[in-house]
C-alpha cells in the first residue's frame, strides 16, 4: 500500500482525462487535492465526486497561459492547506496539427506557452514552496510519446513535449539534494478527451494506432494515474529525472509481426 495520507497534491488539468483520474486516485489514498483547470463547472464536478467518496479537495480556476494565474495557484494551494507535497503538472493543449508550412507564429506561441512555459513556471513556484518547507517533495510532468516520436502535423506539439523531456533532467539535478524528485511521464495513445477530438476509439482512423500497440488496446486514464501516484509516493523514492513511457509498447522500434 502507498502511504500518502495527509499529503497535499496539486493537479493541473484536473477536470478531465488523466488529470481527473489522478486527482480521484490521490484522494482515495487520503491526499488533500487541489484541482486546477480552466473549466470551472467540470472542475467543481470532480471536487464534488471526491467529497462524495469521503475525500478532501478544492477547485482553483486557472489559465495556464497566464503566468500570474500560475503563481497565484501555488499561493492559494498553500493558503488552503498549508503546504504542497506533490504536484502533477498535467495541463496541456494539442494546439494545431498541420504541415509546418501551414502553421503560424501564433500557433507556435499558443502551444509552447501552455505546454512548455507554463510547466516551467509551475516547477519554479512549486519548487520554491517545497524548499521553504524543507521536507522534500515529488513533481510529475505530463510529456508524451511524441516527445521522441512524430506524426505528420505534430511539429509544434512534439517540440513542446521534447522541451519538457529536456527540462526534467537538469531540474531534477538542481534539487535532488533537497529530496525534491522530478519526473516525466510519456503517455502513448490514451483514451481521453484529447484523443477523442481526433478519433473515436471505434473509428477507422483509430485502428492503425491500436494495431501498432503491442498490447492491442488504448491505454486508460486510470492506468496513467496509477503511475503518477506511485511516482509521488515513497515507493518511488529513488527515482528522479526520468521520462517514463506508459504506452503499451507503442514506442518500441522494430518490426511488427502482426
Amino acid at each position: 500500500m502507498l502511504d500518502l495520507r495527509n499529503k497535499v497534491a496539486l493537479v493541473t488539468g484536473g477536470s478531465s482525462g488523466m488529470g481527473r483520474a489522478t486527482a480521484m486516485l490521490f484522494a482515495k489514498h487520503g491526499v488533500k487535492v487541489v484541482v486546477a483547470a480552466r473549466r470551472e463547472d467540470v472542475g467543481k464536478e470532480v471536487v464534488a465526486q471526491i467529497h462524495q467518496m469521503g475525500g478532501e479537495a478544492h477547485f482553483i480556476k486557472t489559465d495556464m497561459a497566464n503566468p500570474l494565474d500560475i503563481q497565484s495557484l501555488i499561493e492559494k494551494t498553500v493558503e488552503r492547506y498549508g503546504r504542497l507535497d506533490c504536484a502533477f503538472n498535467n495541463a496541456g493543449t494539442e494546439g494545431k496539427f498541420a504541415p509546418i508550412t501551414e502553421l503560424t507564429e501564433v500557433d507556435w506561441e499558443n502551444t509552447i506557452t501552455v505546454n512548455l512555459k507554463a510547466v516551467w513556471l509551475c516547477l519554479k513556484y512549486e519548487i520554491e514552496q517545497m524548499l521553504k518547507q524543507e521536507n522534500g517533495g515529488a513533481i510529475v510532468n505530463t510529456s508524451s510519446w511524441l516527445a521522441k516520436g512524430g506524426l505528420a502535423g505534430s511539429t509544434i506539439y512534439s517540440a513542446s513535449k521534447g522541451g519538457l523531456d529536456g527540462m526534467v533532467r537538469p531540474a531534477a539535478l538542481e534539487y535532488a539534494s533537497h529530496n525534491i524528485r522530478i519526473n516525466n511521464i510519456n503517455p502513448g495513445i490514451i483514451d481521453t478527451e484529447m484523443f477523442r477530438r481526433f478519433f473515436h476509439p471505434e473509428d477507422e482512423g483509430a485502428k492503425p494506432f491500436i494495431h501498432h500497440i503491442p498490447l492491442k488496446r488504448l491505454g486508460e486514464a486510470e492506468e496513467i494515474a496509477e503511475t503518477v501516484v506511485w511516482l509521488c509516493s515513497d515507493a518511488a523514492s529513488y527515482i528522479t529525472g526520468q521520462t517514463i513511457s506508459i504506452d503499451g509498447g507503442y514506442a518500441i522500434p522494430g518490426h511488427r509481426w502482426s
